[in-house]
């Protein structure tokens, strides 16, 4: 890797190297029914047109009101999901939210009993196959899939290396690889979802010149 790319990625990686799971606090490498759903309804959240950093306000908040499963969240009221992210920064699309993420639970509960495992089973492990039942579930889209197996690559080996068209743009405006391939390579597999996520971050910050600025002190 030449230097002004290694610099590039480490300074990257130090400002911005943190997934969104990780901000939220949820435990993607435990694999467990309950981490995956609370990451699926990350991603349904920093999906909407809203600044990312309420969305994970949002996404903390229902954490801490103990809707952590999907029975928790569908039998939460419709009122109660919607006073919790109302509070948390959500206010804009509180309503609308509140009726998703009942019904992202019901389904979750009906196809899957619950287990976002089964889904990958289901996709016989294939992520186009998994991005296209993840869609199935209200308010996940395109957006909302690609967040979703963005944060769980490192835990779902078949999903490895993942870098979707925002990630890839980003990368880009760096000077950066613009396949997922050749942006693994630049660091440890561990440290890619990182990676990617922070590509993400300083897009939203529209700060890839300080990020280069400082890359090239």
């Amino acid at each position: 890797m030449p230097d002004t790319q290694h610099a590039l990625v480490k300074t990257l990686l130090h400002r911005y190297g943190r997934t969104y799971a990780e901000e939220v606090g949820v435990r993607v490498e435990d694999n467990t029914p309950s981490a995956l759903f609370q990451l699926l309804y990350m991603a349904l959240l920093l999906s909407a047109r809203i600044a990312a950093g309420n969305a994970v306000k949002a996404a903390i908040a229902l954490r801490k009101a103990g809707l952590t499963t999907p029975q928790k969240m569908a039998d939460a009221s419709w009122q109660e999901r919607v006073d919790v992210i109302t509070w948390h920064g959500y206010k804009r699309y509180d309503e609308s939210t509140s009726t998703m993420l009942g019904k992202t639970a019901q389904w979750l509960l009906d196809q899957y009993k619950g287990d976002l495992r089964r889904l990958r089973q289901a996709a016989d492990h294939r992520v186009d196959e998994e991005k296209k039942l993840l869609k199935q579930f209200k308010g996940i889209g395109d957006v909302g899939a690609d967040i979703f197996l963005r944060e769980v690559q490192g835990t779902w080996d078949e999903v490895y290396p993942y870098a979707d068209k925002k990630v890839l743009a980003s990368a880009g405006k760096l000077g950066l690889p613009q396949q997922p391939e050749r942006l693994a390579e630049m660091v440890a597999r561990k440290d890619f979802p990182k990676f990617a996520a922070a590509l993400i971050r300083v897009d939203l910050e529209r700060a890839h010149k300080a990020v280069q600025d400082e890359a090239g002190r």
